[in-house]
């Protein structure tokens, strides 16, 4: 996603996002807008895909906690290994070769697949913790600009529930959720 940021510019604001959400779960057995996943299961789901993601390219981040020890303490530590990676221009500017990616630069791939899913969970845990979605409309209206045109095969990939109407004239934040398989009038039950 190209918002005028450096990759490693933008995973410290998105990633400092889904920190503050983090810092704010009271519950991490609670419920989120995800069919089937508790609050820490959104934690669990970041820090579990993308290590195995890269180290498919041998870019190995360092084991930390497990996320069933304190979902905090393995947010934190993820943070940390990827950010260490982006500001790190030998590794950044490394070029990463998967199958179904081709080859990019490192810090274009953390940009575009790993960043851009923080900043979609942002808004599963921030709902999940019953806090307000801190997420800017205009990088969410960019954001589904970009997906829409590839609706069927990101719908295909399972990594997308059914899309959820919503209005045309909502606030791009909910036609985002709405793209993504999420019920923009979704709240944790109290």
């Amino acid at each position: 996603m190209s918002s005028g940021e450096s990759p490693a510019a933008r995973h410290r604001r998105v990633a400092g996002m889904f920190t503050d959400c983090v810092r704010a779960v009271r519950d991490w057995d609670g419920p989120s807008p995800v069919p089937e996943w508790r609050a820490r299961d959104v934690v669990d789901h970041l820090v579990t895909w993308f290590p195995g993601f890269l180290a498919a390219d041998g870019v190995e981040l360092p084991p930390g906690p497990a996320t069933a020890d304190g979902p905090a303490a393995a947010w934190r530590h993820q943070v940390e290994a990827v950010q260490a990676l982006l500001d790190d221009p030998a590794t950044a500017g490394r070029t990463f070769s998967e199958r179904h990616v081709g080859e990019l630069p490192l810090a274009t791939v953390i940009d575009q697949f790993y960043t851009t899913d923080v900043f979609m969970h942002t808004w599963d845990l921030a709902r999940a913790g019953g806090q307000p979605v801190p997420l800017d409309d205009a990088e969410c209206a960019a954001l589904l600009a970009g997906m829409e045109p590839m609706d069927d095969l990101l719908r295909s990939s399972g990594q997308y529930g059914p899309r959820v109407r919503v209005p045309a004239d909502a606030p791009a934040v909910d036609r985002l959720a709405g793209f993504i398989g999420r019920d923009p009038a979704w709240t944790a039950p109290d």
